[in-house]
C-alpha cells in the first residue's frame, strides 16, 4: 500500500512538472520579448517597472486567499486547473495590446492565474513527497525550467529567424498555453476534511520561525526586482554597435542561457539543501544574488553578460525551489498551503515596490544604481537570515 502511495505521490509531481513545462514554453515564449515590446508600445523604465511589479503584485493577495480557501474547503486541485486556463485566456488577450497600459491590465490579469495557482499546487507537492520536499520541488522547478528553455529558444527562432512580430508570438503562446491542460486530470489530490478557520486566525497560527523566515525572503524580494531590468541593460549595450533585430534577439538567448543554469541546477541544490540544511544553501544564494547584481553594475561587455546572466540562473536555482520548501518545513500539514500562500503574498507585496524603485533609479540616477541597489538590499537580507536564524537553532 505504501509503495502505491509513494508511486502515486511521485506522479503527481511528475504531471504538475509536466503541466509546468508546457505552461512555461507559453510563458517564457512571452517573459524575454515582454520588455522589449512595452518599449515598442511606448513604454519607458518606468512602465517596465510598474509592469514588472504588478507583474507578481496584483496576484499576491489572491496567492494567500487562495491558500487559505484551499485549506478552509479542503480541495486543491480546483484552484490549480482555474488559474492554469485564466493564465491562458489573459495571454490570449494580451497579443491584442496597442499600448503598453493595455499590456499592464492583461499582464496583471493574466498573472491571477498564477496567484490563483500556486499555494495549492505547491501545497500538492509538498504532501506528495513530505520526505524529500527539497528534491519534489527541485524536480519541479527544472521542469518548469525546461519548458521555460524551450519557450525563449522558440521566441527567438519565431522573432530573429523567421521574422514573426511580438503579437503574433505572444498569441502563439496563448495556444500552447491551453494546451498545457489536460495532464491536470490525472493528479490525484484527495480532498481533505475541511477546516472551520478564520483567515486572521490562519495567519496568526504560522509559527515565529516561519514568520520570521517570510519576512526575510520579503526583504530579499525588494533587492530583486524584475527580470526586465537585466535584460534591457543588455540590449541597450548591444544596440550600440548591432543591427536593431539582432541587438533585440541577443537578450533573448541570454535568457536562454539563464534559464539553462537554472534547469540543470534546480534539482541539486534542492538536493543539496535536504542533506545539508536550507539557512546555508539560501544564506549563499542571497549572497551570489547580490555579487550578480554588483556584477551587472560593474561591468557591461558580451563575455560579462554570459558570465552574469549564468550566474543569475544560478541564483534562481538555489532561492525558488529552496524558499518553498524551508516555508513547507516550518509549516503544519493543516495549514500548508495558508503558509505558502502567506510566503507568496509577502514576495509578491515587495515585488511591486522593488521594481518601481528599480525603475526609478534607471531614469533619475543611472542604470548602474538599479543593480547596486539591488546588491545591497540583498546583502542585508543574507546578514539579517545568518545572524538571526541562529537564534532559532539555538
Amino acid at each position: 500500500m505504501k509503495t502505491n502511495y509513494l508511486r502515486g505521490a511521485a506522479a503527481n509531481v511528475l504531471l504538475l512538472g509536466a503541466v509546468s513545462f508546457f505552461n512555461d514554453i507559453s510563458s517564457k515564449m512571452i517573459v524575454p520579448i515582454l520588455p522589449l515590446f512595452i518599449k515598442e508600445l511606448g513604454g519607458a523604465a518606468l512602465a517596465v517597472g510598474l509592469i514588472g511589479g504588478l507583474r507578481e503584485g496584483i496576484a499576491s493577495i489572491l496567492k494567500v486567499v487562495s491558500g487559505y480557501w484551499s485549506d478552509r474547503t479542503g480541495r486543491r486541485k480546483v484552484f490549480v486547473t482555474t488559474g492554469y486556463l485564466a493564465a491562458a485566456v489573459f495571454r490570449l488577450l494580451l497579443s491584442f495590446s496597442t499600448a503598453w497600459q493595455h499590456v499592464m491590465v492583461f499582464v496583471g490579469l493574466e498573472r491571477m492565474g498564477k496567484g490563483l495557482r500556486n499555494a495549492p499546487r505547491d501545497a500538492i507537492i509538498s504532501d506528495s513527497l513530505p520526505a524529500a520536499r527539497g528534491r519534489g520541488f527541485g524536480i519541479h522547478r527544472a521542469m518548469d525550467t525546461a519548458g521555460a528553455i524551450l519557450g525563449a529558444m522558440v521566441a527567438f527562432l519565431l522573432f530573429y529567424v523567421w521574422g514573426f512580430s511580438f503579437k503574433t508570438i505572444i498569441f502563439s503562446a496563448s495556444i500552447i498555453a491551453l494546451l498545457s491542460l489536460p495532464p491536470l486530470y490525472f493528479v490525484k489530490a484527495p480532498r481533505r476534511e475541511p477546516r472551520d478557520t478564520t483567515l486572521s486566525i490562519s495567519l496568526a497560527g504560522l509559527t515565529p520561525r516561519l514568520r520570521f523566515f517570510i519576512l526575510i525572503a520579503g526583504i530579499f524580494s525588494l533587492a530583486n526586482f524584475s527580470y526586465m531590468f537585466f535584460i534591457l541593460k543588455s540590449q541597450d549595450f548591444f544596440a550600440g554597435y548591432l543591427p536593431e533585430k539582432l541587438a533585440m534577439g541577443m537578450p533573448i538567448l541570454l535568457y536562454v542561457l539563464f534559464n539553462i543554469f537554472y534547469a540543470a541546477l534546480a534539482v541539486p541544490f534542492g538536493m543539496l539543501s535536504d542533506k545539508f540544511g536550507r539557512r546555508k544553501v539560501l544564506a549563499g544564494g542571497y549572497l551570489l544574488f547580490a555579487l550578480t547584481s554588483l556584477g551587472f553594475a560593474l561591468f557591461c561587455s558580451l563575455p560579462a553578460f554570459i558570465v552574469l546572466f549564468a550566474l543569475y540562473g544560478v541564483v534562481s536555482a538555489i532561492i525558488d525551489g529552496n524558499q518553498r520548501a524551508f516555508v513547507s518545513d516550518l509549516s503544519t500539514t493543516e495549514l500548508r498551503a495558508t503558509a505558502l500562500g502567506t510566503y507568496h503574498t509577502v514576495i509578491g507585496l515587495a515585488a511591486l515596490p522593488a521594481s518601481l524603485i528599480a525603475g526609478l533609479l534607471w531614469k533619475t540616477v543611472t542604470p548602474e544604481a538599479t543593480f547596486i541597489y539591488g546588491a545591497i538590499v540583498a546583502g542585508i537580507a543574507a546578514g539579517l537570515f545568518v545572524g538571526l536564524e541562529r537564534g532559532f537553532e539555538e
